[in-house]
């Protein structure tokens, strides 16, 4: 591992002016940052430690029915807050889908946010990656594709992005709270993360020194509370990354759909909202033959990036049954919701 210095921040604006030098990255749960240290993937030249910055670790429920989330909040404490998983039960089950029990203890949720791909080549330093070394090449291209993207790839990268918690977060239109040198903004996370174009080493908008001080929902994404799902299919039942995966809500009234939201994950680079999906469920029955259209719709632009053309018509089923457990009444369930493992055989079997 090659050298770094260490420094414990006090302050957002201490964080974000040592965050500003050359070779400077912020620590937080180190969950996905240790990992890529010690594979000699990332080498920083200086840690800034916000593991204590004041005020970052709170769950603030706002008046207007929203919710502030602080960046140093534990991905397990946030899932497992009643309020929170009542009032905004997809995100609270992404949540819960995602790594095991003891890194949800360790993780935060800009982190999450924040971690990177796990493509293989990423993560094997022999190989060629454009994303860890711009002009390189992508031998994942041609290479093992089986669980890369069928949206919004380019010829430079193929990657998806990883988090669960992120895919309801965008389909609910979160927004990022950013502090950096020139002060504080707003992104919403759809426009937070970058497609790859020809410079997928460039993954978020984020400016040298911008931190991540908070994550909102707004007060409209708990009006789905009881008509909102995040499904994900996987490998594996436990510890494993989307193959695909389907956050969706439904506004109903009467019976007929007045608003829906549906966002993927695991499909390409950044969590992809589908708004003509949604739009074309507008004032229609909750039928499976409209869920059927929209899930055309969701994936009409897919298109395989290698051995993965399964994945759109995976994708298509998955959406149709996120619709369906959406259309159900969600209000009598415990929370928090348990995790939703459905498991690959199972699904290709059905």
């Amino acid at each position: 591992m090659n050298q770094f210095e260490y420094e414990l921040a006090p302050n957002v604006e201490n964080a974000v002016a040592s965050g500003r030098s050359n070779g400077a990255v912020f620590l937080a749960g180190g969950t996905n940052l240790i990992d890529l240290m010690k594979g000699n993937l990332v080498r920083p030249t200086r840690l800034v430690d916000i593991n204590r910055l004041p005020g970052l670790d709170r769950i603030e429920f706002l008046p207007d029915g929203g919710v502030r989330i602080g960046a140093l909040v534990r991905n397990s404490d946030l899932a497992h807050d009643p309020k929170f998983a009542r009032d905004f039960p997809a995100v609270a089950e992404a949540l819960l889908s995602g790594a095991s029990p003891q890194l949800r203890n360790a993780a935060t949720v800009a982190g999450n946010v924040m971690q990177r791909t796990r493509c293989p080549y990423f993560y094997d330093a022999a190989s060629a990656c454009n994303k860890r070394e711009p002009g390189a090449g992508c031998e994942a291209r041609g290479g093992h594709s089986r669980l890369q993207a069928i949206l919004g790839w380019s010829a430079h990268c193929i990657a998806t992005h990883p988090s669960d918690f992120s895919v309801p977060l965008v389909a609910f239109d979160a927004v990022v709270e950013i502090d950096g040198p020139q002060g504080r903004r707003d992104v919403a996370l759809e426009d937070f993360y970058l497609l790859p174009g020809n410079t997928p080493e460039r993954e978020t908008i984020l400016a040298p020194g911008e931190l991540i001080v908070a994550i909102r929902l707004p007060a409209q994404a708990a009006l789905f509370a009881g008509h909102a799902r995040y499904l994900k299919i996987r490998d594996r039942t436990s510890y494993a990354f989307a193959v695909v995966s389907a956050a969706a809500g439904l506004r109903i009234e009467g019976d007929r759909i007045v608003e829906a939201r549906l966002a993927l994950g695991g499909v390409a680079l950044k969590p992809w909202r589908a708004r003509a999906a949604e739009a074309c469920l507008m004032g229609r029955r909750a039928g499976r033959e409209e869920f059927a259209e929209a899930s055309m719709l969701a994936l009409q632009e897919a298109r395989p990036s290698g051995e993965n053309e399964f994945k759109i018509e995976l994708a298509r089923r998955l959406v149709v049954r996120a619709f369906e457990r959406t259309a159900i009444d969600n209000t009598a369930r415990l929370s928090p919701l348990p995790a939703s493992i459905v498991n690959l055989t199972e699904e290709i079997q059905r």
